[in-house]
């Protein structure tokens, strides 16, 4: 029998049955104590090949912690790997349920790929989300018109200090992108129309091409698309944290109707100051188309403004302001839509925002193909 100490904490070697190595335990095994070096017990199993179960005696064990427990694992992790059996009931009843805690193995779970599904199941699930979406937002739409209907009432409940602060974020704070923006989209449309029209000496045909350009088209689309980056980002944005902080959810609590008190004064705000920023771009637009033939095609600035003014008619200006009129409802049921969509963590903030920016800008380029399609069956 072999004897292995270490100050107070003692482990002993002996058999019980020629295959069966005993480990006698004694004495306190605390991490404050020198202990018996697992390798004792790895040369023990090494020197007798016979050996086909490992069994514990601790009769004389004393005080015990983690230290312990750390020498079992070894001991049990060794004799797995040799493929000995380590028969635990000479153990405490603790240091069992510690060991079995600590070697049990966590539940198998399939890692593998799986299957991936047909492509008619593909455009099922496609089908049915398609379908949830198309619910949710006509939904949402049928709420906002009912909001809206209750306004023209007196009816609906939103404070008129939210209405004209959005009023003002969306209306003068938006004057500086616009300008910028609308003025080099008239430089652009001048300077592509000069370098075509100069080949044939019609260059003041620049004035008719960017003044109806711009008020038919390019001003409302080009503003709507600037106020769907800038204002129905910030819709979704503001809606969506209002969402995850659960406020929306406090105001239905009181009685209160979101639609009403968060999306309404937003919807009017653009609605009213769309036609107004669509005018103020199509001046800007004008000014560029006119700083591009006076200065590239050495037109005079009175021939530039009378050609302008004989090419744009009142029902250029009309459909331009109705153009922006709708873009801006729609710019506005874009953001707000996703905003009160939103999830409740801070990514789904961020993927509401990009959502409402994408949508803002395909219903303004889809609204607009119709629309102009439209008037042009009309005569205007």
């Amino acid at each position: 029998m072999a004897v292995v100490e270490a100050r107070e904490a003692t482990l002993e070697f002996g058999r019980q049955v020629a295959d069966t190595l005993v480990l006698r335990l004694s004495g306190p095994w605390t991490i404050h104590e020198r202990l018996p070096a697992v390798d004792e017990v790895q040369r023990e199993l090494e020197t007798d090949g016979a050996v086909r179960r490992v069994r514990f005696e601790t009769e004389g064990l004393a005080a015990w912690d983690s230290a312990l427990l750390t020498f079992l694992l070894r001991v049990v992790a060794q004799a797995d790997g040799r493929g000995v059996a380590a028969d635990r009931d000479g153990l405490p009843e603790g240091v069992r349920r510690l060991l079995a805690l600590a070697t049990a193995v966590p539940e198998r779970r399939d890692t593998g790929t799986a299957a991936k599904p047909s492509w008619l199941a593909r455009v099922g699930l496609a089908t049915l989300e398609g379908i949830r979406d198309a619910g949710v937002t006509l939904t949402f739409l049928g709420a906002v018109s009912i909001a809206f209907a209750r306004s023209l009432l007196g009816r609906a409940r939103y404070r008129r200090s939210d209405f004209l602060l959005v009023l003002q974020e969306v209306g003068a704070k938006a004057l500086p992108i616009v300008s910028l923006i609308s003025f080099l989209v008239g430089v652009i449309l001048a300077y592509v129309g000069a370098m075509q029209l100069r080949q044939f000496g019609a260059q003041i045909y620049v004035a008719d091409l960017v003044g109806i350009g711009m008020t038919r088209e390019m001003g409302a689309m080009m503003t709507a698309v600037i106020m769907a980056g800038r204002t129905g980002a910030a819709f979704a944005a503001e809606l969506g944290t209002m969402q995850v902080n659960e406020e929306i959810d406090a105001l239905a609590t009181l009685g209160i109707s979101p639609i009403e008190f968060l999306v309404l004064p937003r919807m009017l705000a653009l609605a009213v100051m769309m036609p107004l920023l669509a005018l103020y771009a199509d001046l800007l637009g004008l000014l560029g188309g006119m700083a591009v033939g006076v200065g590239m095609l050495d037109l005079g600035v009175v021939e530039y403004y009378l050609r302008t003014v004989g090419a744009i008619g009142i029902e250029d200006c009309v459909a331009g302001l109705i153009k922006a009129s709708l873009f801006g409802v729609l710019i506005a049921v874009a953001g707000c839509l996703r905003g009160i969509q939103c999830g409740r963590s801070s990514a789904a903030v961020g993927a509401a925002t990009t959502s409402a920016v994408v949508t803002g800008i395909v219903l303004i380029i889809v609204s607009d193909a119709a629309t102009t399609v439209i008037f042009d069956l009309i005569g205007l």
